[in-house]
């Protein structure tokens, strides 16, 4: 029989103690050498400040004036969101899943480790992880495991990853210390991955589901916390039955945890995912061409503020909130419109142009060699000929192969070779509009063409095309300032001629679009309603190239001017974005107003780091102004009139439109300005090349091609009533205006005596 001995049992006792002793000396040895990266061994910690101040990627975001999102600049598509707008589904879902101890542990849960070791021991996988959502926000906030805190001996594989765990723990416990279990919550959910370039639970909420976290039912919330585990594997487009499965196991343990009952338990597993997935990319939402064109400006800016402030901000991983003037329905009508009147006119193109290619010259032959030149302009064909040489570049241009192409009815997918698809492409009419408030400069709608996806090039700021006559108003204006003309005055339609003293060496004599002269006497308006060459080109001949150059771009032109007679009909290459701000003086009292997209930028806490304003400046004089709307007024309200279509839409009754219509020679680019009080709107339409076009002026011309978008538009405006402030009514007159064309008034101080002419200045016909 064996004796107790009290001696034996306390020595064995203080051994073990003394054990536990020099494994936890060694355990807070390692802890610290951990910490302060000893001898190099184990990496760097984050700093004090980051800790306090921690930082994810998050998306920079455009806001439109009336608060909604245009669109984000991103590496990770991450949206900071407060823990007050994330639904308790989603809360419940989480904790119960992830971590059912979180509100009662420092950031180590002894028995998640105690789990985990149990599971090793037994070989059980299924056990469960030992990670606390603190050490999944400090894995996530900091990085733990990249090359930047890499010591020494994390070259070795397993080593690597026990130096990592520690780092997490020491960090859970510092965040533990420093932030609420709310804040830490907050930064769990705002920082963890959802697959598909998804960061942050507002962003999934709104890419799976298209909603905003707070409306997560239970189901949608289980779904997105069961991905967490592994977001490929659970990813419910890819592998739908497989985030069916996790899905109810976090239901399971949502009813474990008594946050469902049983009964609704049974229930929600049988429901179907739901999914409504609207991945957010640069190709889609609302405005992209703007957010495109807005993006260099913004890089520039950034970097501008950066070396100003001593400061590191970065576009795509700041969190910026950048308020820009465009307002969300303008824009979804404007888009909606041009798809609409696009689509129509792209039919009757195909039509027009049926059996044939649509690259001619102006008789209508088709222009040799025209394929060939493209596709050696092409990106794709200068790198395959600098990395294969041209015959082999040649031979993989001209075989076809599957890929994704546009067309008016959806995206197809077609067998296609590179030269086949530049044909396609080339065949398809483009579009640029924008509309702008002039009072203020604000800039409402962008949409720069039928299809950022396929379509990249914007045609409202980076295209320039000739306006046509929709350059006149700057001819007529000029007259009208320099007292040469009044109102009042009329011309006659006829032949004018300029010779070698007008600097015209050749001799040109401009033809009506209907290569007719009339012989009447038009008034200004009638002249300009109808858009009479001959008289543009008698008012150019009086005050001189020079002069209008001058006007259009005090207005607000900025591109370069031909000063030459042919400018009255305009052949010098402007953008649809100066031509709105440049019409908008007219429609602002005679001030130039110059377009303004962005109304401040903040950071990601909200605070203002620049905030923009108008320019304006008084260019012309009010009265000056109110007449050239009233000259182009007669486009629409007058007989024979290039916008008296505009009726159809039933955008005139009751209301004041200033407009002009604009067609170049061969028909290659059409255009229309429209203004009404509180909004000034041009648009483009015409091929990618100027060789492709309509073939006569019944299809081609301003007021076919171009004008109806904006009758389209301008419906769907008047019929918002949440836009009231650009409701149908008459342009603001100057006080003491005279109708110089009236007759009515004669208490004006502001009237126009007509100049003396001597004879060699030219009489009026």
């Amino acid at each position: 029989m064996l004796e107790f001995q009290p001696g034996k049992y306390r020595r064995t006792i203080i051994r073990l103690w003394r054990t536990i002793g020099i494994g936890l000396g060694l355990f807070i040895l390692y802890i610290v050498a951990v910490s302060f990266n000893f001898f190099w061994l184990f990496g760097g910690m984050p700093d004090l400040k980051t800790l306090e101040n921690p930082k994810s990627e998050l998306a920079s975001e455009l806001i439109s004036e009336d608060g909604k999102s245009l669109g984000k600049y991103f590496f990770e598509n991450r949206t900071q969101i407060d823990i007050s707008q994330i639904s308790p589904n989603l809360i419940d879902a989480l904790v119960a899943t992830e971590d059912a101890r979180f509100v009662n542990h420092s950031g180590i849960d002894p028995r998640s480790l105690l789990r985990v070791f149990k599971g090793v021991v037994s070989r059980n996988s299924s056990s469960g992880g030992g990670s606390t959502l603190t050490q999944q926000v400090a894995k996530n906030l900091f990085n733990t495991r990249s090359e930047e805190f890499e010591g020494l001996l994390g070259k070795i594989p397993l080593v690597r990853i026990v130096i990592a765990k520690t780092k997490e723990w020491v960090l859970a416990v510092i965040l533990e210390r420093k932030y609420t279990k709310q804040e830490i919550m907050q930064m769990y959910l705002n920082t963890v991955s959802f697959g598909n370039n998804t960061y942050g639970i507002k962003v999934a909420a709104k890419t799976y589901f298209n909603k905003e976290a707070w409306d997560l039912n239970v189901t949608e919330a289980a779904l997105l916390v069961g991905m967490l585990q592994n977001p490929t594997l659970f990813n419910p487009l890819r592998f739908p039955t497989n985030a069916m499965n996790r899905r109810n196991t976090v239901l399971a343990q949502m009813t474990k945890y008594d946050y469902i009952p049983r009964e609704d338990f049974e229930r929600y597993k049988e429901k179907p995912l739901g999914i409504d997935f609207n991945v957010e990319g640069h190709n889609t939402g609302l405005a992209p061409y703007f957010r495109e064109s807005m993006r260099g400006y913004l890089k520039s800016w950034v970097k501008m503020y950066n070396e100003e402030h001593d400061m590191n901000y970065d576009l795509y991983t700041s969190g910026l909130r950048i308020y820009t003037t465009i307002d969300s329905r303008m824009q979804r009508y404007q888009e909606d419109a041009l798809t609409e009147h696009m689509k129509g006119q792209q039919k009757l193109f195909d039509e027009h142009w049926k059996g044939r290619n649509p690259w001619s010259f102006d008789n209508g032959k088709e222009i040799p060699g025209f394929l060939t030149t493209a596709a050696r302009r092409s990106p794709h064909f200068i790198s395959l000929k600098r990395d294969l040489g041209e015959e082999e570049a040649w031979k993989i241009m001209r075989k076809p192969y599957k890929m994704k192409v546009f067309s008016w009815n959806g995206e197809k997918e077609v067998m296609m070779s590179p030269i086949d698809s530049i044909a396609y492409y080339k065949r398809f009419l483009r579009a640029g509009m924008m509309s702008m408030d002039p009072r203020n400069g604000h800039v409402k709608a962008w949409v720069g063409g039928i299809n950022f996806k396929y379509f990249k090039y914007d045609h409202v700021k980076q295209g320039s095309r000739q306006p046509g006559s929709t350059f006149k108003p700057f001819v007529y204006v000029s007259a009208l300032d320099k007292n040469f003309l009044t109102p009042c005055d009329h011309v006659t339609d006829a032949p004018i001629y300029f010779g070698p003293s007008d600097g015209v060496p050749g001799g040109w004599s401009p033809k009506n679009s209907n290569n007719k002269y009339s012989y009447q006497s038009l008034s200004l308006r009638q002249a300009l309603g109808k858009s009479v060459n001959t008289v543009s080109a008698y008012l150019i001949k009086m005050v001189k190239a020079k002069t209008v150059a001058e006007y259009a771009h005090k207005l607000g032109i900025t591109s370069k001017l031909q000063e030459v007679p042919s400018l009255c009909l305009g052949i010098s290459d402007v953008s649809v974005f100066e031509m709105v701000g440049a019409y908008s003086a007219f429609a602002n009292g005679g001030h130039r107003t110059e377009p303004m997209t962005i109304l401040r930028i903040e950071d990601r806490y909200g605070n203002v780091l620049q905030e923009f304003f108008q320019k304006q400046n008084q260019e012309i004089s009010e009265n000056m102004a109110y007449n050239m709307l009233y000259l182009m007024r007669g486009a629409v309200e007058d007989p024979g009139g290039t916008a008296g279509r505009l009726r159809q839409y039933g955008v005139t009754e009751g209301n004041e439109i200033a407009a002009k219509t604009g067609t170049t020679s061969n028909y290659s680019d059409g255009w229309f300005m429209g203004m009404t009080q509180h909004l000034v709107s041009g648009i483009w339409v015409g091929g990618e090349d100027r060789s492709i076009h309509f073939r006569t002026i019944a299809y081609g011309q301003g007021g076919r091609i171009a004008m109806p978008a904006w009758g389209m538009f301008m419906q769907k405006v008047y019929k918002d009533p949440t836009l009231v402030q650009y409701r149908k009514e008459p342009f603001k007159k100057p006080e003491n205006y005279v109708r110089e064309c009236g007759g009515v008034s004669t208490d004006s101080t502001d009237t126009y005596v007509p100049p003396s002419r001597s004879d060699d200045e030219g009489v009026l016909f």
